[in-house]
């Protein structure tokens, strides 16, 4: 039985004065709306109207539930229409999580800027590299790096994920580096904490193993301290883009090989669904890709593609 519907109808005929005019203003039969409160008051066990010939008149049962199915009903709409303008605006607390190196090399800078844009959304951020169900955590908004698992929540691509092989100028001052010689040169590498797998050095053309075979190595599981130790002279790193630019743009590395894009690799912007997406994430997403674009990125591209390769 819908329950709801059947509230309306008994609403309507007292509202109308009777189930004809109720089917009237309802776009239904007589015989209809009469089969409905019929229904419903099978299904509360007591009479709502006295009925007669000329005149369908509440009982006093009925005259009780009409006063509670009438506040029911629109505390009910009002209810909707509250939530329908929270789903519409832009306001009300956004709840993001981001990839650690990502969101504060990234996201974080942009924060001061998308508040002045949007001052009614209160944002919640937290940190995490790994699997974090939103669903479960009540999460809106996920931004990730990497590979993006198969998944049934929308994922909208933010830019590919260029690989950066690095050095210093303290590094390059006494030591020639070529793409020839990758080899031969100490690396600092990334270790994976859930496996405990290295991520491997990829070079163009060359399979991972010809590049580190025999060199010395420094491995971390902490993708900004990769840069940190390279800028420090320890030796070689390749790092993502989004972990090289700051340090680029700083002078304290260079790019000495040129830039390698995983095809499957890159940032996506992720939410439980399309439909109905509540206007404070489309907010936040559209205004990341906006600024992304303002600094040479996009779902196909990223300023990585134009820097200047030096030769140690």
């Amino acid at each position: 039985m819908d329950k709801l519907s059947l509230l309306k109808q008994f609403i309507c005929v007292v509202e109308q004065g009777g189930f004809a005019a109720a089917a009237k203003e309802l776009g239904q039969s007589p015989s209809t709306i009469s089969k409905s409160i019929a229904r419903l008051e099978s299904h509360l066990a007591f009479k709502l109207f006295y009925r007669s010939t000329r005149q369908v008149r509440l009982t006093a049962a009925g005259s009780s539930y009409l006063n509670t199915a009438s506040i029911t009903l629109r505390n009910l709409e009002e209810a909707e229409q509250q939530l329908r303008n929270d789903n519409d605006e832009y306001r009300g607390l956004l709840r993001i999580n981001l990839p650690i190196s990502y969101g504060r090399l990234y996201v974080l800078p942009l924060i001061a800027k998308f508040n002045q844009c949007y001052p009614q959304i209160n944002l919640q951020l937290s940190f995490n590299d790994r699997y974090v169900d939103m669903i479960e955590k009540g999460i809106d908004l996920t931004i990730r790096t990497g590979v993006l698992d198969d998944t049934n929540l929308i994922a909208r691509k933010i830019s590919p994920i260029d690989f950066l092989i690095c050095a210093s100028k303290q590094y390059l001052q006494t030591h020639k580096v070529t793409e020839n010689n990758l080899a031969d040169h100490p690396w600092i590498r990334f270790k994976y904490q859930q496996s405990g797998k290295l991520f491997p050095i990829i070079v163009e053309g060359l399979p991972a193993s010809a590049v580190l075979e025999q060199c010395r190595q420094f491995i971390t599981d902490d993708g900004e301290a990769l840069a940190t130790l390279c800028a420090q002279g320890l030796g070689l790193t390749q790092i993502p883009h989004f972990i090289a630019r700051d340090w680029l743009r700083a002078d304290k590395l260079q790019v000495v090989a040129p830039y390698y894009r995983s095809a499957n690799q890159g940032v996506f912007a992720i939410y439980p669904e399309r439909e109905y997406l509540p206007a404070k994430v489309q907010a936040f997403v559209s205004f990341l890709i906006q600024e992304m674009e303002a600094d040479g990125e996009s779902a196909y591209q990223t300023w990585a593609e134009n820097i200047e390769v030096i030769n140690g």
